[in-house]
């Protein structure tokens, strides 16, 4: 597939790509279980349907992967010459004639090629996807997806009954062990109880079901001293749906917003101030991580490759905290933006100039000085600590052994 490239450049887009799927796989499935348990808590406590969670969880997908692309791609393109450097290639490659340039000219493309989807996630997909998600929760928490009744809990419907359900099989299609309290036009109450029963919606009427009761009691309060008790094989008992508010419209949130509606309240004069800054936030925040992206090679370069003999790993540790700082940073910045107290382009991208001038500090040590390193000092400060530690814990061994004999 990639043999009109040269091989060197198949070679790194092997060292790449392999890893780079890892990092995504990986980051992805730990977001997506982590917000899987709370689903599965929410849902249960709301008395939902599972399959509802799964939907949630396809919603948030859009959100992670935006978060899982940068990251993925960094660590990528960092362990590919993490790899070429402790294995001595990238000299080779470099006594040959081939700059740091000449070898980031694939990663760059898949960059490129990233630096599209992402675009296309945070300012199309993901805010589509943040609205579905809002309106699936206010749908489980208003009964509009079948979770008003739960069970072993009494549920009042439409102020006129009250229902306890002792259990649920076939995700709701079975129930057993039903009480019912039920107050008719009369002003009578009827106090109903049956083994088992179920659900059936009616074609006439969208906003009535009818629970079809089997093996059970009535007892109707006549105001006599001896109430009225009848007993039946089946009774259908009809249950009037109580009205659901329609959920909001898409726009509540400048999140849900999309790139051509971004712009336009961003900078509309009819528009509030207070609108106009939390659409130029929201805006700009979503461009700088972006626009991050296109550095995330130079980053990983300086950050991959350790100093001669030397296999630390330091490099890999600092440039997930340096993405996930920066991340938050940029989080900050379009709060502060939102509100009105900096204005979104300071907030933003005064951060964005300061992280880029250091990543490019970063990349002239290692490409451009002879024997530089970008974080050399850091290095040799950890060797040091750890070296002070294993002359300690060897110390303590020795007095453990004196003491011993």
């Amino acid at each position: 597939m990639l043999n009109f490239l040269p091989a060197i450049d198949r070679y790194i887009f092997r060292l790449v790509i392999v890893p780079m799927l890892g990092v995504f796989a990986l980051a992805a499935s730990l977001l997506v279980l982590d917000k899987m348990l709370r689903l599965l808590d929410f849902v249960a406590v709301e008395g939902g349907p599972v399959g509802v969670v799964f939907k949630m969880l396809a919603t948030l997908l859009p959100e992670y992967a935006s978060l899982a692309i940068p990251l993925g791609l960094l660590l990528g393109i960092l362990l590919a010459f993490r790899k070429l450097a402790t294995s001595s290639e990238l000299d080779v490659l470099r006594a040959v004639g081939m700059s740091y340039g000449r070898l980031l000219r694939v990663p760059f493309t898949i960059t490129a090629v990233l630096m599209t989807v992402n675009v296309a996630l945070v300012f199309f997909v993901q805010p589509v996807s943040r609205f579905t998600y809002e309106r699936l929760e206010y749908e489980l928490r208003s009964g509009a997806l079948g979770a008003s009744i739960k069970v072993g809990e009494f549920n009042t419907i439409a102020d006129r009954m009250a229902l306890r359900i002792e259990e649920s099989e076939n995700d709701g299609r079975e129930l057993m062990g039903i009480f019912a309290r039920v107050a008719n036009d009369s002003g009578q109450v009827l106090s109903i109880s049956a083994r088992e029963g179920s659900f059936l919606a009616t074609t006439d009427d969208p906003d009535t079901i009818i629970l079809r009761l089997t093996d059970g009691t009535i007892v109707q309060d006549t105001g006599s001293q001896t109430p009225r008790v009848l007993t039946f094989t089946r009774h259908d008992l009809p249950i009037d749906l109580p009205a659901i508010e329609e959920f909001r419209s898409r726009g509540e949130d400048e999140r849900e917003y999309i790139l051509p509606e971004l712009l336009r309240i961003g900078w509309a004069d009819n528009a509030s101030e207070t609108k106009r800054d939390a659409s130029q936030a929201s805006f700009n925040f979503r461009l700088v991580e972006v626009v991050m992206m296109a550095l995330m090679p130079l980053l990983a370069v300086a950050l991959g490759i350790p100093p001669k003999r030397s296999t630390s790993a330091l490099g890999v540790f600092l440039s997930i905290v340096m993405v996930v700082a920066y991340h938050k940073v940029n989080q900050y910045g379009e709060d502060v933006g939102a509100l009105g107290i900096v204005d979104p382009l300071i907030a933003l991208w005064v951060p964005f100039i300061l992280f880029a001038a250091l990543i490019l500090w970063m990349y002239y040590r290692v490409a451009f000085v002879p024997g530089g390193q970008a974080i050399g000092a850091l290095e040799n400060w950890l060797a040091k600590v750890a070296k002070g530690f294993r002359r300690l814990f060897r110390r303590s061994r020795v007095m453990d052994e004196g003491a011993e004999a």
